[in-house]
């Protein structure tokens, strides 16, 4: 059982800038970022609360509650006194909601179905009475709705999983819903990229599933990010180590960005890998990240889309006990992964394997047994670990990597929020980065990214995306699943705010910019 986390409310290094358009924020605000304002906790304390969307209409936050298959409303028109008003019950449409939006007065929400292979849907509601106002078939197991800057795009990622023993396996896809068109949809998946699964492989793509899936069936989008020119979208492919650019006005996938792995043996790029060191020993080992990016989220520098994410890592249909056997167990459901300490390692390529599979230092990190044969001899001769342990820069129009945190995202958590950090996720994906959002305060292009593993809100300025800089550590509840970022304009209080939903305790913490307007 994870530690009951107890309210606390950091600040950091004073951060001071200024805008010179009223219309845009408050001007001439110097402040020393954000502090927690308030909290409130959901009923159904685990998986209560999972993504947050605001109204600035209603004032209104909107939160999922998974333990109730609802959407939570709460009166935030108070950021000092959040208040539950009730919920919108999701079974009338679907077996559970996995996200929503909010953009001009709808809420729209993302609903899988019962099997979750069947097709979802989106449900949109005036915000103002919660009347609906469309119904949407979208594709299967939609994992991530959102709407664009100008509200004309619905947008999801829908995950498209197989069921727990692979008997059904529904191609991912990507549905764009027209708003000003009667919400008419097109859902795209990715057949067209099947004949160059081979290639897109060898650039870092991953194809997990059983021999014989097609990589429009193994291709799984995860969270989706939009253009401020409302012309494109980037939608992660978490399992896939991926991300994928589609142009929304001609319905097309443009490109597949594969990410290709992180080195853990370069400076740098070290881990802390063992969860039996006694102790938390950051080091240089042979093994190979997967970025396999999360949430994403697109900013823009000089006419420039970069997108950060953040690397979370996934594996394909986890099994439920920890040591399982692969890649088929537990009554013949798949499951990829394996620990290094469980493996043959190639004694050429690891010739001091004994000491790398001690559990103190390689033996429990998990990695995945669906790659890292080269030469299909029953051995292993490189390791691929889960997720990253940080969060990336992208550019958005050729998908090149401009800045990778390397080590620095955990090491700052530690050095901000040494109580937290949980040495027992270390031989899994560490901090675990699983959300990020932007925002603009001023001239100035802040990143917030939620860890889930060390309950915390981690802010970053990312004006120069290719040199960014740390800025805060703010605890948060337990395991923050959704970041939302309510600009001052927006804002119930004309403050900018920062929203945390976290599902490990059902707790939605609110932090406001802290300073005082100078006018």
């Amino acid at each position: 059982m994870r530690k009951h986390l107890t309210l606390a409310l950091l600040t950091s290094a004073l951060f001071v800038t200024s805008c010179n358009d009223p219309g845009e924020h408050p001007p001439h605000e110097n402040y020393t970022l954000f502090t927690e304002v308030d909290r409130i906790q959901l009923v159904g304390g685990t998986t209560a609360a999972e993504i947050s969307a605001y109204d600035p209409k209603t004032k209104k936050l909107f939160v999922i509650n998974a333990v109730k298959a609802a959407i939570d409303v709460i009166d935030m028109s108070n950021p000092f006194d959040l208040t539950y008003e009730r919920d919108i019950q999701i079974s009338a449409y679907g077996a559970g909601v996995n996200s929503v939006s909010v953009k001009n007065g709808m809420l729209a929400a993302a609903v899988e179905s019962n099997p979750k292979t069947n097709p979802g849907k989106v449900v949109v509601w005036n915000t103002s009475d919660l009347s609906v106002k469309a119904i949407v078939p979208v594709g299967s197991l939609p994992d991530m709705v959102t709407f664009s800057k100008d509200g004309k795009y619905l947008v999801t990622a829908n995950e498209g999983e197989p069921n727990e023993d692979y008997s059904v396996d529904p191609n991912g896809s990507i549905s764009i819903i027209n708003v000003n068109q009667g919400f008419s949809v097109t859902t795209l998946d990715f057949t067209s990229f099947n004949s160059q699964a081979a290639f897109l492989r060898s650039k870092g793509y991953r194809t997990p599933g059983p021999a014989g899936t097609s990589l429009a069936a193994d291709t799984e989008p995860e969270y989706v990010a939009i253009s401020h020119d409302n012309r494109k979208a980037w939608i992660t492919l978490q399992e896939n180590n991926a991300i994928a650019k589609v142009d929304l006005h001609t319905k097309v996938i443009e490109n597949i960005f594969p990410l290709g792995y992180k080195d853990h043996s370069k400076p740098g790029n070290d881990l802390d890998p063992s969860d039996r060191d006694n102790g938390i020993f950051f080091g240089n080992w042979p093994v190979k990240g997967m970025y396999m990016p999360d949430a994403i989220s697109s900013f823009e520098v000089g006419g420039v889309p970069f997108l950060i994410t953040a690397n979370e890592g996934d594996s394909r249909l986890r099994p439920t006990s920890d040591d399982a056997l692969p890649p088929y167990s537990e009554g013949g459901l798949f499951n990829e992964e394996s620990r290094v300490g469980g493996v043959v390692l190639d004694p050429v390529k690891f010739p001091n394997a004994a000491t790398l599979q001690a559990n103190d230092k390689l033996g429990r990190l998990k990695i995945t047994n669906r790659m890292g044969d080269t030469d299909g001899d029953g051995d292993f001769d490189e390791l691929y670990s889960f997720g990253a342990r940080s969060f990336s820069i992208v550019n958005g129009n050729s998908g090149q990597l401009v800045y990778e945190s390397g080590s620095k995202l955990e090491k700052y958590v530690i050095e901000k929020l040494p109580s937290l950090y949980d040495d027992s996720r270390s031989d899994d994906k560490g901090v675990e980065p699983e959300s990020v959002t932007t925002g603009k305060i001023g001239s100035r292009t802040l990143a917030f990214v939620g860890i889930e593993r060390a309950d915390a809100l981690v802010i970053v300025d990312v004006t120069n995306p290719n040199a960014p800089i740390f800025l805060q550590a703010l605890q948060t509840g337990d395991a923050p699943e959704g970041v939302l970022f309510i600009p001052a304009e927006d804002s119930p209080n004309k403050k900018a705010i920062v929203v945390t939903s976290c599902e490990g305790d059902g707790t939605v913490n609110v932090f406001q910019l802290s300073g005082q307007d100078q006018y």
